[in-house]
């Protein structure tokens, strides 16, 4: 994200620096100087760039460079491809070719510099594209899609030559889809279905066929942006582009890799403001599954658990399959808002039931128990034997007949239900030809959300193609899972986005008085010993323990009395990283003559380890309180991560930590500290008072702001322990540790 792209602001170490100390050095975004309200305190821009597209899916001149109409030849069915579709959205056809007369009875222009006119969109089918490309910028052409490969994707040599590409395009203005890109965006779009759409986004086209096929299903579909290498545009432009059209009722994305971690975040953030659910299959959480993206499409896929943090710090949705996209963005763009959060689960088999209701709590979704009341109205038509709590069993039976509807339209009726699963495990008419009807029926008179899994492996029956696809107010699904994963996605989608508010909002733009004192205590490619990374702490408002550094037993003596008794004696020096592991740390010391004991045996190690000392830390001994750890490193995509979690020796053996991606609110803050399995151990537990939640949160606050403005200054930082005092004592760093940047 902090990397040099056309379309974002480029960033380095000395410009961040320089507009934090007020200077105005001459930013860039997309050709225009930034001012300054539109950048944080490192520089970065705070609002996605939209990109106007409308030129690219709706051109009045399209251009084919490299036509054909030979047969046999590749470029043929492209040229008819891109002829057909130039033809649907109503664009005059140019074709170019330097030896034909006319391709496909449209005559030909034997040249770029031949054109008639200045093209909207210029499609380029030739092996060699880079000259093509200049050419085209010549004649200012608004658009170009390359569809050649060989680039990025093929190692340093075609690095460079898509560097060369994306030169070329960034002098003139053009805007360029690909390298190594196809015909998707060019597809055949059904026109006669209605409602919200599905707008796609893939790097890999094969990937995006099943959500187009949605279609047939009855789903619209309105875009479709296969990226390719984005050495020019990328998917964070499409997503910001299709988060503002009105038709757009969900963005599904196929991810391979982010070309930079920043702009896709502001786009997510546009999407998150206006409401617009993003569903995103982002592949690389295994290492071979990285390594496979990084060949196929020469981006960063990003360290995973910072990838994960950042799309859900953003509200988009990360599912794990294709299966999983189509259903989960299918349901969110046609669903309306939810009424309620209570999932009631409506079989007629009480194994289903029951089945389907333990796969919903296991999803973290909320079945309440419906009240005696409700209990009671539902047993008029179900019998006294079967349990109607929720989930609800009808026993069979009463589908068959006007009871079927009455208890449907009870359990809609309750207003804690707000959506209604009723899992169909196999087709048995007449009546789940009857349960289907009635479902549907109800659906188009609730604004309430109904589900049904339609479990037969067939699938060519009439309840399920004709009434249930028919139906564009009952969700259909064909498995449990994906059903599941989709309500949970739909809940949590518009718990998330009502009363959003964007963390680049509160994105401080000018330095803080802490900046300058940090800056007086920061050494260029060197870690900082204990004593320097605690004053860095200081100089943001963290809290340390008393302490003072020595240089003598005696001097170590006197520190003692005057931060008074029990004291911790620990040797500080810029190349220890690891104290406790060289025994270079002392606890629990009570007098003069065990300070001056441990002050000898400290620098002795420290000399037999040859581990040069600036000095010796007596501190304050703190006990009482619970261990964590907050940190800062630097993540290729997403620039500076703060890390906060359970801290102490084992830090690296619980890994129990959660990240997140500056900048975040003190909600966001919560949001990392609940999702962590020792979450429990800040409430206090074993008769331990609960520690001071307020206090650590503001701690991962203060670090936040320390990561934005030194930004890539500090290579890392690690606060381990920081002992979290109870309930209204506030939290200690401890220890720390901090690497400067060369």
């Amino acid at each position: 994200m902090l990397g040099s792209t056309h379309g974002t602001l480029t960033t380095d170490s000395r410009r961040a620096r320089a507009i934090a100390c007020g200077e105005r050095s001459g930013p860039v975004v997309h050709g225009r100087p930034a001012e300054l309200g539109d950048l944080d305190v490192s520089g970065r821009p705070l609002h996605a760039d939209v990109p106007d597209l409308d030129r690219f899916f709706r051109p009045q001149s399209v251009a084919v460079i490299g036509a054909s109409d030979a047969e046999g030849r590749p470029n043929t069915g492209v040229t008819r491809q891109l002829a057909d579709w130039a033809e649907r959205v109503g664009a005059r056809l140019y074709p170019v070719h330097p030896s034909r007369q006319s391709v496909f009875g449209v005559p030909c222009c034997p040249s770029v510099s031949d054109l008639p006119e200045q093209v909207d969109l210029a499609v380029v089918l030739v092996g060699a594209p880079l000259p093509v490309v200049e050419e085209l910028a010549e004649a200012k052409a608004r658009f170009a899609v390359v569809f050649a490969s060989g680039f990025a994707e093929t190692g340093p040599e075609g690095e460079a030559a898509q560097r060369r590409l994306a030169a070329a395009v960034e002098r003139s203005g053009m805007r360029l889809l690909g390298p190594n890109t196809n015909l998707n965006a060019f597809e055949r779009f059904r026109d006669d279905l209605e409602g919200p759409a599905i707008a796609l986004i893939t790097q890999s086209g094969h990937q995006g066929r099943p959500v187009f096929a949605l279609q047939e299903l009855g789903i619209r579909l309105s875009h479709w942006a296969p990226t390719g290498n984005e050495a020019d545009l990328e998917t964070a432009d499409f997503l910001s582009y299709f988060a503002e059209q009105p038709e757009v009722g969900a963005i599904a994305c196929y991810l391979e890799g982010l070309k930079d971690g920043r702009s896709f975040l502001l786009a997510a953030d546009r999407a998150a403001r206006r409401g617009v659910p993003v569903v995103a299959v982002k592949v690389g959480r295994t290492e071979t599954g990285a390594r496979t993206a990084a060949s196929h499409t020469g981006k960063l896929t990003g360290a995973d658990a910072v990838v994960d943090a950042a799309l859900r710090q953003y509200g988009v949705i990360r599912v794990d399959g294709l299966d999983e996209l189509q259903d989960t963005a299918t349901l969110l763009a046609r669903a309306r808002p939810p009424r309620a959060d209570g999932v009631v689960v409506y079989s007629i088999s009480g194994g289903t039931g029951a089945h389907v209701a333990d796969l919903a709590t296991e999803a973290s979704l909320r079945l309440p128990v419906l009240s005696e009341a409700r209990q009671a109205e539902l047993h008029q038509w179900i019998p006294e034997y079967l349990s109607v709590a929720n989930p609800v069993d009808n026993g069979g039976h009463p589908v068959g007949d006007w009871r079927g509807r009455k208890i449907i339209d009870a359990i809609l009726d309750d207003p804690e239900v707000g959506v209604l699963v009723c899992p169909i495990t196999g087709p048995f008419p007449p009546l789940s030809d009857r349960l289907v009807r009635d479902l549907v029926e109800a659906a188009e008179q609730t604004d309430k959300l109904v589900c049904v899994v339609w479990g037969s492996p067939v699938g060519t029956e009439p309840a399920y193609r004709e009434v249930l696809l028919g139906s564009s107010r009952v969700a259909t699904f064909r498995t449990v899972g994906n059903c599941l994963t989709a309500v949970r996605a739909y809940l949590g989608h518009h718990r998330f986005t009502t009363g959003y508010r964007s963390p680049f909002d509160d994105a401080p733009r000018t330095p803080s008085p802490s900046y300058r004192k940090a800056q007086a205590l920061m050494r260029p490619g060197e870690q900082l010993s204990e004593h320097a990374a605690k004053q860095l702490l200081r100089a943001y408002g963290i809290r340390v323990p008393r302490e003072q550094l020595v240089t003598s037993a005696a001097a170590a003596v006197r520190a003692a009395g005057l931060v008074g008794y029990p004291v911790v004696m620990k040797a500080s020096g810029a190349r220890i990283a690891h104290k406790t592991e060289l025994g270079l740390v002392k606890t629990g010391l009570t007098s003069a003559s065990q300070v001056r004991d441990a002050y000898r045996e400290l620098t002795d190690i420290a000399r037999y380890e040859d581990v040069p000392l600036d000095g010796v830390l007596v501190c304050q001994m703190v006990e009482q309180g619970v261990e964590m750890v907050v940190g800062v490193a630097h993540d290729d995509l997403f620039g500076p991560t703060v890390t906060v979690g359970l801290g102490g020796v084992l830090v690296e053996v619980l890994r129990d930590t959660a990240v997140g991606v500056p900048p975040f609110g003190e909600d966001q803050a919560r949001d990392m500290l609940a999702g962590l399995r020792g979450r429990a151990l800040l409430d206090g537990v074993r008769g331990r008072p609960p520690a001071d939640l307020d206090a650590l949160v503001e701690v991962v606050l203060r670090v936040q702001r320390m990561a934005l403005e030194l930004g890539d200054q500090l290579a890392e930082l690690d606060i381990n322990p920081l002992m979290v005092l109870p309930q209204g004592q506030g939290a200690v760093a401890l220890d720390a540790l901090a690497v400067c940047s060369a």
